[in-house]
């Protein structure tokens, strides 16, 4: 009790649980947009229930994995080489999880562009098996972002229930936007191609990090901000024209 107090009264705890809700946010939207996408292409009945489900197992991983800290950090202790260069347990989830997001957004893509996709494993008669492998790919990505999470507020602070309670604010946050996010996103078509077009970009610094190539990830979301302006721009332009 005594040491929950001494927090409380820290300005610095403060600051860094601030600064960690922030980051938890940020990061919490590459899932949320991945989370979004691939249960659109569920059911109706199924979907919610889905993103409940994928947005709650976020938040045990990452809790789950706080729990295990000294391991986590361990994670980054090179477990071989290779061409002169060290990779890590965390170098290798990074490489892998990279290497999914840029495979499943590309099968994405080609899915809205082709004019005659075929059958889809998420409709008909396969619903079950849509919803089960929804859930697994869900559950692939929420491990990536966790570990890589838990590993950046590891560098931030060295509190645990600081960054429990920046998991948590962070999860609740990304529970309330899930539903309108994926409404929007529905909605709007060119909006899900710029949404595959981050998920792609995501990828490939996944990939980079795991290499060892640090991407700022202040340069990453200024161009998926700037982005997001120009198509906000065209939708309005749009809008416009049709009450024209």
């Amino acid at each position: 009790m005594t040491e929950i107090l001494a927090l409380l009264t820290d300005p610095t705890v403060w600051a860094a649980l601030a600064t960690l809700v922030v980051m938890e946010v940020v990061l919490g939207i590459d899932n949320l947009i991945f989370i979004s996408i691939l249960t659109n292409k569920l059911p109706a009945d199924q979907q919610g229930r889905a993103r409940r489900i994928g947005i709650g197992l976020a938040l045990i991983l990452r809790l789950g994995l706080l729990g295990t800290v000294a391991i986590i950090v361990q994670l980054t202790e090179p477990i071989f080489a290779l061409f002169g260069r060290g990779f890590s347990w965390r170098d290798l989830i990074l490489i892998a999880g990279g290497l999914f997001l840029v495979w499943k957004a590309t099968k994405e893509i080609h899915h809205n562009v082709d004019p005659d996709p075929g059958p889809d494993m998420f409709e008909g008669s396969k619903a079950g098996l849509g919803f089960a492998a929804a859930i697994g790919q869900i559950l692939v990505l929420d491990l990536v972002f966790s570990i890589d999470s838990i590993i950046t507020a590891v560098g931030m602070t060295d509190h645990v229930p600081v960054m429990v309670v920046a998991v948590i604010v962070a999860v609740a946050v990304m529970l309330v936007a899930a539903n309108p996010l994926a409404r929007f996103i529905q909605a709007n078509p060119t909006v899900v191609m710029l949404a595959l077009g981050f998920l792609l970009m995501i990828g490939m610094t996944l990939i980079a990090e795991g290499f060892g190539a640090h991407v700022p990830k202040g340069y990453i979301y200024t161009a998926m901000a700037f982005s997001a302006l120009v198509e906000g721009l065209n939708m309005l332009a749009r809008r416009a024209r049709r009450k024209r």
